[in-house]
């Protein structure tokens, strides 16, 4: 499975461009930890604690097959379109743009500071009468100051699209993230063992009229085998394994005779967004996210995915405390807050990121792709972070193992090259 730190495939529009030219990620090895949940036994484990407050508590959802189709959704439901202008954060991925341009409105890059904080001074200098809404990021999976966000929204006549995208777990000031926006959208491919999947939900507005159906058997059996086929690859559910071989073995036959028949894997088989890439095909509109995934959201544990994922969080900002010329972006890991990966930040992050990605060391790397025309003059803190942020794996599959090898591999890399060469 590729990992979504892959180059942008941006079709129809202007694609973003890379503030540096590293080498393709097919010229790397591997991650040797996975780089995103893996399905395993343990994923069903419930574990102690209070329940833990998510996007789903919203009371109107629709299961999606990525975050970006979500985004498409909710942009349809507030009624943009072409001569409407969207806010939209200058530090962001390619999939937060596509579906705006999609719309026919225009994107409006605001100000982020250092800390991912959404400027509101930079966002009110913005507004002017084409302007229906604003994309409010909760970075990382740390949420950002909502209720000022709502507040703002609603003093100036603007929609809130809420992206958690990188937050499916948490809440701010005791209401679950997501349920601040007019719409929100989530990722749960991010979060759950899954090839694919989104959701978009509202606290405040019907969803009735998205209206979705299944993308076919094959979408079906590819979810499932997929996500299966990830688990094997690092070594969980070896049992299955042994029960499905002929079955996958039947599979890659097939799939093989089909791709050189068709030339490529057709559309309804295969959502980009699983595979890495960055664009946005309104052909999976009205596509239900498959019925493996949704099992998934309902079978695995938020209390275990949270309290893992702050565990390993945390593992991993004690170990790498003091090494030079890295720190992490969040001084601290408040209560409440379930990350998304640990974000670090590095003072010669070339040199870091080939260390370590020749090495199989799980790299995700969002932001580092700007759309045209987002630079320093636009938003210093947001190209500051593209080029020096580098987020790690913490999320609930990781063996301890595993997270050990990596802290071992970040803290010489960070030794050998965390200070520049002058």
């Amino acid at each position: 499975m590729a990992s979504p730190d892959m180059s942008c495939s941006i079709t129809g529009v202007g694609a973003p461009q890379a503030l540096s030219e590293p080498a393709p990620l097919s010229d790397y090895p591997r991650a040797q930890v996975p780089t995103h949940p893996v399905l395993s036994l343990a994923a069903f484990l419930r574990g102690p604690g209070p329940r833990i407050a998510s996007v789903l508590d919203a009371p109107a959802r629709r299961f999606v097959t990525s975050g970006r189709v979500a985004i498409a959704h909710a942009l349809r439901l507030m009624k943009i379109g072409p001569g409407d202008s969207v806010l939209v954060p200058a530090y962001h991925c390619a999939s937060m743009i596509e579906p705006v341009v999609w719309s026919g409105a225009t994107p409006v890059f605001y100000q982020v500071n250092g800390d991912t904080s959404i400027n509101l001074d930079d966002v009110a200098a913005k507004l002017d009468g084409t302007t229906k809404a604003i994309l409010a990021a909760n970075y990382f999976g740390f949420p950002q100051d909502l209720p000022a966000i709502r507040s703002f929204c609603d003093a100036h006549g603007l929609m809130m699209l809420e992206d958690c995208a990188h937050c499916f777990l948490g809440e701010y000031d005791g209401v679950p993230v997501g349920s601040y926006g007019d719409y929100a959208i989530a990722s749960s491919m991010k979060f759950f063992p899954i090839y694919e999947g989104g959701c978009l939900v509202s606290a405040h507005h019907s969803l009735d009229a998205v209206e979705l159906h299944s993308a076919g058997i094959g979408f079906e059996a590819k979810a499932a085998l997929n996500s299966l086929e990830a688990s094997f690859a690092y070594h969980r559910l070896s049992l299955v394994k042994a029960l499905l071989w002929l079955p996958i073995t039947l599979k890659d036959v097939l799939w093989g005779q089909i791709k050189a028949r068709k030339g490529q894997v057709g559309p309804s088989f295969s959502p980009g967004s699983s595979d890495g890439g960055f664009s946005f095909d309104p052909a999976w509109l009205d596509k239900r996210s498959s019925r493996f995934s949704r099992l998934m959201l309902s079978l695995i544990s938020h209390r275990q995915m949270g309290r893992r994922r702050r565990q390993h969080y945390l593992k991993l900002e004690a170990a790498l405390a003091g090494l030079p010329g890295c720190r992490p972006l969040f001084a601290a890991l408040p209560d409440g807050v379930f990350p998304w990966v640990f974000p670090l930040q590095t003072d010669n992050p070339q040199a870091i990121f080939t260390t370590l990605k020749n090495q199989g060391v799980p790299i995700i790397r969002f932001g580092e792709y700007l759309w045209p025309g987002v630079d320093a003059s636009v938003c210093p803190a947001s190209v500051d972070m593209s080029r020096r942020v580098m987020s790690f794996s913490c999320h609930q599959e990781l063996r301890a193992a595993e997270l050990d090898w990596m802290i071992g591999k970040i803290k010489d890399a960070m030794l050998a090259y965390g200070i520049p060469t002058p």
